[in-house]
């Protein structure tokens, strides 16, 4: 499934059977001509789900497809079109105005009112409309003169007026698994309308090619085209009774000007690699740590289970010595949910950079482990009377809340009382290494123990 920039035109549905430009791009002439040739989107085609019913003659229904680039937007839209016999007219967000849109759906309403023929109005990036744009699909939409498929990488509930999102349907796509592209991959080599057998792909190179696309379809079929164009040039031309071209990994690399990353995501490399990143930072070599960041982004690792390292690292190296690390680290996170790659490397790098050149301290992971502990071997008393809940009925008789100092109320706002269970009182668990931020809790945290534990403090406020 992949999707080609829109047009301003009105654009047949492909069909099984259609005559297939040999001079169109590879990713053009696989476009899926029925649902069974669809790869991927399992939840939006399965039996009884919302596209199924539309394109199986259920009731007509706009539509708003929200995902990544190269998984099936505009295939979809042209499969809605031709499945159900309507017409089928697309749009670019990119190009297109107020005025476009009004002539496009006046001659929806004249195929109507002429033969009684709905049209399909696919727009391309229909999040970069103006509201006063998509104001404009209201009324057609409300009445059904087209049934809109608006197409966006963008969040809709975000990017799209909320009058046009109570009229459609939102579908989220999403990205094609490895196991899913190689399909898309492998029927190109085959298939008549792609390279009909002309090359067959190494076993590494196919692998290359499946982790170049990032779950982007266009993206595999347009490396592909270009390695197989690359071997052809390679072996003189394709000889009729030589037998097919083999595609190797150089290949790919010459084609999409990039080299391989030797990366398992199953395997040692995955582990080693990461591993390495995280050493890299903790040892505070930022330059290393960038590499390893960008052979994992390069090797197609998923961005998320970086930014999962990184807040993890953020907490358990760093710690108090510099509070805004997890903060970063967090952030980098939103920016791999919110923007996706290949934007997202920059927040990646960005928080790696942060952390890598951070003063280190393990005193958060060994002051939480060490509260486990306790708490596992059993040391867990009871709360002392003076810090229970004091709001229920009957909580005053039981002595709940009685004697409790309010902090603020006091003139240095750390009042003398306790509250561990009795038999941890005194225990430390939270000790500042004296790095970065934790220097001055380590000059701070004694005097507040010190007061906390007994120490001066004004007369104490009983609140209940």
């Amino acid at each position: 499934m992949f999707d080609e920039p829109a047009a301003s035109t009105d654009l047949p549905s492909p069909r099984p059977g259609d005559a297939v430009d040999p001079a169109a791009p590879l990713a053009v002439r696989m476009r899926p001509r029925t649902l069974d040739e669809v790869v991927g989107q399992g939840h939006l085609l399965g039996p009884g789900a919302p596209l199924r019913r539309l394109v199986e003659g259920g009731p007509p229904a706009s539509m708003l497809l929200y995902g990544p680039p190269g998984t099936g937007k505009t295939t979809l839209a042209t499969l809605v079109a031709g499945a159900t016999g309507r017409r089928f007219a697309q749009l670019s967000a990119l190009s297109a105005g107020v005025k476009e849109v009004r002539a496009v759906i006046a001659e929806a309403a004249a195929a109507l009112r002429r033969t009684g023929e709905q049209t399909v109005l696919f727009i391309d990036e229909v999040h970069r409309f103006s509201k006063t744009q998509q104001d404009s699909l209201l009324a057609a939409v409300e009445n059904r003169t087209v049934i809109l498929v608006g197409a966006t990488t963008e969040n809709p509930f975000f990017s799209v007026v909320s009058p046009l999102l109570s009229r459609s349907l939102v579908l989220q796509l999403h990205p094609l698994t490895p196991d899913e592209v190689g399909q898309l991959v492998d029927r190109a080599v085959t298939d008549p309308r792609g390279l009909d057998g002309t090359v067959q792909l190494a076993v590494p190179a196919r692998a290359q090619v499946v982790a170049l696309a990032d779950g982007d379809g266009r993206r595999a079929l347009t490396a592909l085209e270009a390695a197989a164009d690359g071997a052809r040039s390679r072996a003189g031309g394709r000889v009729p009774d030589a037998g097919p071209v083999t595609v190797e990994v150089a290949d790919v690399e010459r084609a999409v000007d990039r080299a391989a990353v030797r990366y398992d995501r199953d395997g040692d490399q995955h582990y080693d690699v990461i591993s390495a990143f995280i050493k890299s930072i903790r040892g505070s070599d930022v330059d290393a740590a960038l590499h390893y960041l960008a052979r994992m982004i390069e090797a197609g690792e998923d961005p998320r289970f970086i930014a999962r390292r990184l807040m993890v690292h953020a907490s358990e190296d760093i710690g108090m010595a510099d509070p805004t690390a997890l903060q970063a680290a967090v952030a980098a996170a939103q920016v791999v949910q919110l923007v996706g790659l290949p934007e997202a490397r920059i927040g990646l790098a960005q928080a790696t950079i942060h952390l890598a050149t951070a003063p280190k301290s393990n005193a958060v992971v060994v002051a939480i482990d060490e509260a486990v502990a306790d708490v596992r071997a059993g040391r867990a008393g009871g709360v002392p009377r003076h810090l229970r809940d004091g709001h229920y009925p009957g909580a005053a008789a039981l002595g709940n809340a009685r004697r409790y100092v309010y902090p603020p109320d006091t003139a240095d706002g750390v009042p003398a009382q306790q509250y561990p269970p009795d038999e941890l009182v005194g225990r430390d668990y939270f000790r500042p290494a004296g790095r970065g931020g934790e220097r001055e809790l380590a000059e701070r945290l004694p005097r507040l123990r010190r007061a906390v534990r007994g120490g001066s403090s004004t007369p104490p406020v009983e609140q209940q």
